[in-house]
């Protein structure tokens, strides 16, 4: 990956997903959110993009109460972006 991406927004119920590419060909997830106890959550979505697409990037995530729906749309949405 050489691009950086941006989707979305912080807004009611939505986020925004700003990728960079890895210095070091890792994968890096920050995920900022006031929302508890969804890690589990988090995890199964990252574990199957991950799966999905080779990617080594920084991707941070700044959430405000998106739905896991809402975040595998944003995902999708930075990937057709950084391609």
């Amino acid at each position: 990956m050489t691009k950086r991406g941006y989707v979305g927004v912080v807004a009611s119920g939505d986020l925004e997903i700003l990728v960079e590419p890895s210095p070091n060909d890792i994968a890096q997830v920050t995920i900022r959110t006031q929302t508890e106890g969804f890690g589990p959550i988090w995890q199964a979505i990252f574990d199957r993009f991950f799966q999905d697409n080779n990617i080594a990037a920084q991707i941070q995530i700044n959430d405000f109460g998106a739905t896991p729906g809402v975040v595998n749309l944003r995902l999708a949405q930075v990937v057709e972006v950084i391609d």
